[in-house]
């Protein structure tokens, strides 16, 4: 017969330890919303996080710290502590009462030994602890009240301990029910042991807690918790994740390409799950076409056949003549018979992502969804269209190129609301100078109108004429770089994150003159838009 064993969890086994894929996926939640990776760790260790694949949430420091404080209270409103040094100081009356029956028998009434232990008995009042402690040198005369005076003693320091604990928090006990000494000691060592949990908590001092200790103290979940936030950093670093410099974590580049592949991933799963009619498009989907797809041969096509679909074609068409019985060898082939294998053919591209950074876009999502578009369709490009070159650049007030590794801790430029597109686009046009293509495209992600913008070399800012204005000389200067990168054949397509008519109106003029095309996308739908977007312009069918 099979015997199972079952045990409490003590942090030690398997099935809770913290697996590194996850746990940088949910480091990524925090730095898309603008957090650099120091700041994403302090965060989830203080407010706790979501694991993917997991049940629970990872409880963070505030949340435990409240679990201690609520285990503290149901402490404080079931007990009162008023009587909890009763019974000893009955043991110890009861042994001076019989000790001094002892020494009037033995010396006398009279007796100077008699007189110091009466002076002691009856001497100033004190603590329980100091009139046990007054007789540490007395000799006693009744032997059985020795011995019991000296497991009394043996208890001193516990009772010293009680009393401090007493003297600082007899007030907070309101309970009904009243605690005996041993009941009081156990509610004194959980109280201390919760308060030094609190304490190590606060501080971050995760390594020296054990697990053992942490299962008396707390829910199976609030242990595990602590399991989790005590080997986030380390699990990252070991992974390969996350490194030290300069006295800060920082990602490293396997943790960016990690992150990129997630948001890809994610992009497609959005695409894969959202319904039809979302936007238009003239293509099913973001798939490639199939590699086994073909159609019939046209004069001029290379001569790739696929042979299986070509004789079958051509016994199809020998059906069709009337021939029955089985096909005569060698198979009789027309040029109507062959079937070729359709292929897509692209070109090598130069894309720049301009990036709004103004402080707007921390609002409703936006760039967190801006930053996992960027961060994805950078993966797309470096493992799909390795020879493609893809840039991104952020706007705000003023505009500068992100690498990559940037990328991920970027945040949204606080107390800035100017959006200055043109410098944006000026320094599009350097990248694609200096990486020339056949098909050189700007997508750009914003929700506000140009309202900063450069004259010569002076930077200008312009706040919008009115309520739902416009800002004219912003917006007049950045159509003129519009114009200049369109003659260089640059197509221009925007994401507009907002629907205000001050910034539709500015798009539909940007995208008259590029003759490229604008969407208006939710932050959630974002990712679909886009990517859908890229790989439609970037392959062309043969017709």
């Amino acid at each position: 017969m099979r015997v199972w064993r079952y045990s409490r969890w003590d942090g030690s086994q398997s099935e809770f330890r913290l697996d590194a894929e996850r746990a940088l996926e949910a480091v990524s939640d925090f730095l898309m919303e603008g957090l650099d990776l120091d700041q994403a760790l302090e965060w989830m260790r203080q407010a706790g996080f979501q694991l993917a694949g997991q049940e629970f949430r990872v409880m963070g420091v505030e949340e435990l710290i409240e679990e201690l404080r609520r285990e503290e209270n149901s402490l404080f409103e079931r007990y009162r502590l008023d009587r909890a040094t009763q019974e000893l100081e009955r043991r110890l009356e009861s042994i001076l009462r019989r000790e001094e029956a002892a020494q009037r028998e033995k010396f006398g009434l009279e007796s100077a030994r008699l007189n110091e232990f009466l002076t002691k008995r009856h001497g100033e009042a004190g603590s329980l602890s100091e009139r046990i402690e007054r007789f540490r040198d007395h000799e006693f005369a009744d032997d059985e009240a020795g011995e019991e005076y000296q497991q009394l003693l043996g208890e001193l320091e516990r009772l010293k301990a009680l009393e401090k604990f007493l003297r600082e928090h007899h007030r907070q006990f309101r309970g009904g029910e009243a605690a005996d000494y041993e009941t009081a000691q156990r509610i004194r060592e959980r109280l201390e042991a919760l308060e030094q949990l609190r304490r190590s908590l606060a501080s971050g001092q995760f390594e020296s807690l054990s697990p053992d200790e942490l299962r008396e103290l707390l829910s199976e979940n609030a242990v595990r918790s602590i399991v989790l936030l005590r080997d986030l950093e380390s699990t990252l670093a070991k992974a390969g994740y996350v490194r030290m410099r300069g006295g800060h974590l920082e990602l490293t580049p396997r943790a960016i390409r990690r992150l990129g592949a997630n948001a890809l991933a994610e992009v497609y799963g959005a695409i894969k799950k959202s319904r039809p009619g979302g936007h238009e498009t003239t293509e099913r989907g973001v798939a490639l076409p199939r590699p086994d797809e073909t159609r019939p041969f046209e004069f001029g096509d290379r001569l790739d056949l696929d042979i299986v679909r070509t004789l079958l074609t051509a016994l199809r068409r020998r059906s069709r003549q009337g021939a029955s019985g089985a096909p005569e060898l060698p198979i009789e082939l027309e040029i109507d018979d062959f079937q070729v294998r359709e292929s897509d053919y692209s070109t090598q591209t130069t894309t720049v992502l301009l990036l709004d950074m103004s402080w707007s876009m921390s609002w409703a999502g936006r760039f967190p969804a801006a930053k996992r578009v960027a961060l994805a369709l950078d993966h797309l490009i470096r493992t799909r269209f390795p020879r493609d070159h893809f840039f991104v650049v952020g706007f705000s007030t003023r505009a500068r190129e992100l690498r990559i590794g940037e990328l991920p801790e970027a945040a949204w430029d606080m107390g800035d609301p100017f959006t200055n597109l043109q410098e944006g686009l000026i320094v599009a046009e350097r990248l694609i100078a200096r990486h020339p293509s056949a098909s050189p495209q700007v997508l750009v992600i914003t929700d506000g109108q140009p309202t900063a913008y450069f004259v010569g070399k002076e930077l200008r800012v312009e706040w919008p004429m009115g309520f739902a204005g416009i800002s004219p000389r912003a917006a007049e200067e950045t159509l003129r770089q519009v114009r200049r990168i369109t003659q260089r054949g640059v197509t221009i397509n925007t994401f507009m994150l907002d629907r205000a008519p001050e910034l539709v109106g500015f798009v539909e003029r940007m995208t008259r003159l590029n003759r490229g095309r604008a969407f208006f996308t939710a932050p959630s739908e974002l990712g679909s838009f886009l990517m859908v977007d890229y790989l439609a312009g970037r392959r062309k069918r043969r017709s």
